[in-house]
């Protein structure tokens, strides 16, 4: 059975007080979801320390933004999967949209972040997505199989068991488009066929989120697909109430 995962991504949203007090009211209201269901945050590295302190006994895990390709050395500005995974942090996200489009994170650069990331024993959240173009022009599906295939095809199978899949549809993101329950199933049904011609019957155990824009009005729609084991939040997940809510899309 599939782990059902809300994660929430804050990106360079809040300061760490505010983290602090964003996470104690997810978890004044975690009860409200039903158990099966995993909740993840990922805060800005300035927070991880104190947002681990804070999700102590609660049983919401947390994710890192991103990674160095690198253990150590003379990289400035850049934080190591090592110094992440020292915190108890638990999880990585790997080739978020923005990452691969503001500053450039190409396949080879993610294949060397993985590396990190398994060294150190963490879990990657690994997106793939394509953009307004490339949908309108139905290179979709050949654009995400690329993104799996130079990347996750690389994978051990063992470490392969442990990787979480994030689809999103950046063309649908503040564009003023919206995709559909229906066309996010069609997408990760694919993704899973894609996975299975390398994995086989293991990727019938990964869990494979949307990353589009899910809020508490979609989710129950979107979380009733096949193929869609939950979702990878962005602005929702800074108000506690809602990334809850978007929790509840998951029907006890």
């Amino acid at each position: 059975m599939r782990r059902q995962i809300v994660a929430g991504n804050w990106k360079m949203n809040t300061t760490p007080i505010e983290g602090v007090e964003l996470i104690k009211g997810v978890a004044a209201l975690k009860g409200e979801v039903c158990s099966s269901v995993e909740f993840v945050v990922a805060p800005p590295f300035t927070h991880l320390s104190e947002v681990v302190k804070a999700t102590r006994g609660t049983g919401i895990l947390v994710a890192a933004q991103n990674c160095a390709t690198e253990a150590k050395g003379a990289y400035t500005g850049e934080i190591s999967a090592s110094m992440i995974a020292s915190l108890g942090v638990e999880y990585v996200i790997l080739g978020h949209s923005e990452r691969r489009e503001y500053y450039g994170e190409t396949s080879a650069t993610l294949n060397k972040k993985m590396v990190q990331v398994f060294a150190n024993n963490l879990i990657p959240i690994y997106c793939v997505g394509e953009v307004l173009e490339e949908r309108e022009s139905g290179k979709y599906f050949d654009v995400v199989k690329a993104q799996i295939e130079e990347v996750v095809f690389e994978l051990t199978e063992e470490q392969f068991e442990k990787t979480i899949i994030a689809y999103e549809p950046v063309w649908a993101i503040g564009t003023g488009k919206t995709a559909s329950a229906d066309q996010a199933q069609e997408i990760h049904a694919y993704i899973r066929e894609v996975l299975k011609s390398k994995f086989g019957v293991k990727a019938e155990n990964t869990s494979i989120l949307y990353g589009g824009s899910c809020n508490p009005a979609n989710a129950a729609e979107i979380f009733s697909k096949e193929d869609v084991d939950g979702g990878l939040i962005g602005g929702a997940a800074l108000v506690a109430e809602n990334f809850i809510n978007i929790g509840k899309g998951f029907k006890k």
